[in-house]
């Protein structure tokens, strides 16, 4: 028998903003068969019940939350709001929730360090945005609950029948709703984005290692389709609070990307999707590109740009090509093909750091790229007419750091330096008071405005919050 899941929730997700307040979407665990939860704020709000799967039902209410703070209770407990977005304001950015293999089964202390380092801060500092940058589950696992996705992708079983790709569609809804259901109550987590409204972006571990930079039969095949359709429904109900059928007013375009955009006062954040449409050779497609451009379109001054993987870094085309000299490094190769620094995706890099330089270029703005995917802390600039246009790199808050000889090897090939665009170079740059561009380190970032200037400090795990960094 499998185990049953814990009532959990509340988590908060974002859909508008304005100085008169924000709209959330509230969402909320119950075994299957209890009664909803009792959402309250001045007044009750019907929750509705998005899907019953594994045992338990997912419900939602959507709730207006004034400025000047704002509180609601879901089941009789209480929870605080900031809501006031016109003046000072404090973003979290966070990427890299989970590890490869085994990643429930660590100590949940440990694994969960540094989300009650950052519910404790929401004790003593407001945060009024919480932005998940990529990897908010690791469902590497969860092919391994049928034998037809048991051995996928290197073993690839001929076409499905309809009863076969039925079978196999429900067992993987049932294991990556357990995955996020199992994950949501975690130490700190929990705590965290019960008062803190999130916008999410996926990345390949939120569907499986290395999506959309798989050997092509394996991507192409009838497991990689049913296995993609579910873990996109189960990104809309985790990751965007909506029913499947949904497109929550944030989304940019109707194709198969999800990507979005949201606006507060002085401030637009922009995530492309870099997966939905991704192959060995393109990051998006046609409609995803569409999308992304218009999502760049008469913003806000400041520009958060999430990109799930660094849009900034080292020359790494070099050690793919090398790659292609030794059969022993081919289980690395779709780790560099994620990369926007790939020589498969040069020019789609470059035509993507026009864009951002564009927006960046405008009078009276300025972009800052968000990422996260590598598991490690960094930053960097890329030249441009009006000033340097920064890179922030925070990865992962769970996922355990890799040996500092990863870190070290990194900021060795980083003085190679990189210029995709020519006039406009970019450098990879320490942290402050860090002695090396890259720091191994389990990490998230804090972005603040304070009477309209914005700095950026990374809270590292051993060597505590660096200052602020000028953006």
């Amino acid at each position: 028998m499998t185990d049953a899941l814990t009532p959990t929730g509340p988590m908060l997700f974002l859909r508008s903003a304005s100085p008169q307040g924000v709209r959330v979407a509230a969402t909320c665990l119950r075994p299957q068969g209890a009664p909803a939860p009792v959402i309250r704020t001045d007044r009750d709000h019907e929750a509705r019940a998005l899907v019953t799967r594994a045992g338990a039902t997912l419900w939602r209410a959507d709730l207006d939350l004034p400025a000047g703070g704002a509180r609601y209770s879901c089941d009789g407990t209480a929870y605080d709001v900031a809501t006031d977005l016109g003046g000072d304001l404090t973003v979290a950015f966070v990427s890299c929730n989970g590890q490869e293999h085994g990643d429930l089964d660590r100590p949940p202390q440990d694994r969960n360090l540094m989300w009650s380092h950052l519910a404790r801060r929401l004790d003593a500092e407001t945060v009024q945005l919480l932005i998940h940058g990529g990897d908010q589950i690791y469902a590497d696992e969860v092919t391994r609950v049928h034998p037809l996705s048991r051995d996928w992708p290197n073993d690839v079983p001929d076409r499905l029948d309809a009863d076969q790709a039925r079978d196999l569609r429900a067992a993987l809804d049932d294991a990556f709703f357990r995955r996020y259901a199992t994950q949501w109550p975690q130490p700190g987590y929990e705590n965290v984005v019960a008062r803190v409204p999130s916008v999410c972006m996926w990345d390949d571990h939120d569907i499986c290692d290395g999506w959309g930079s798989l050997r092509r039969r394996a991507q192409a095949s009838d497991v990689a389709r049913v296995l993609f359709d579910a873990a996109r429904e189960a990104f809309l109900l985790f990751q965007f609070g909506c029913h499947p059928d949904e497109r929550p007013g944030i989304s940019l375009g109707s194709g198969r990307a999800l990507s979005w955009r949201v606006d507060l006062p002085g401030l637009s954040v922009v995530a492309p999707d870099l997966r939905s449409t991704r192959t060995k050779r393109n990051v998006m497609d046609g409609d995803t590109w569409s999308g992304f451009l218009k999502g760049l379109e008469r913003t806000e001054e400041r520009v958060l740009l999430v990109s799930s993987v660094p849009a900034l870094g080292p020359r790494l085309s070099l050690v793919e090509r090398l790659m292609k000299l030794t059969r022993r490094m081919e289980d690395y190769e779709d780790d560099l093909r994620d990369q926007w620094q790939s020589y498969a995706h040069r020019t789609e890099w470059q035509r993507f750091l026009r864009a951002l330089m564009a927006v960046h270029d405008r009078d009276g703005h300025a972009v800052t790229v968000l990422s996260g995917e590598i598991h490690l802390a960094t930053r960097g600039t890329m030249d441009t007419a009006t000033g340097p246009l920064h890179q922030l790199v925070a990865s992962g808050i769970s996922h355990p750091a890799p040996p500092k000889a990863m870190a070290i090897g990194l900021s060795l090939l980083s003085r190679l330096g990189e210029s995709p665009i020519k006039g406009h170079r970019i450098r990879l740059r320490p942290l402050p008071g860090q002695p090396r561009p890259y720091a191994a380190e389990r990490n998230y970032l804090m972005l603040r405005r304070r009477d309209g200037d914005w700095t950026a400090a990374w809270q590292l795990e051993e060597s505590g919050e660096t200052a602020p960094l000028a953006i």
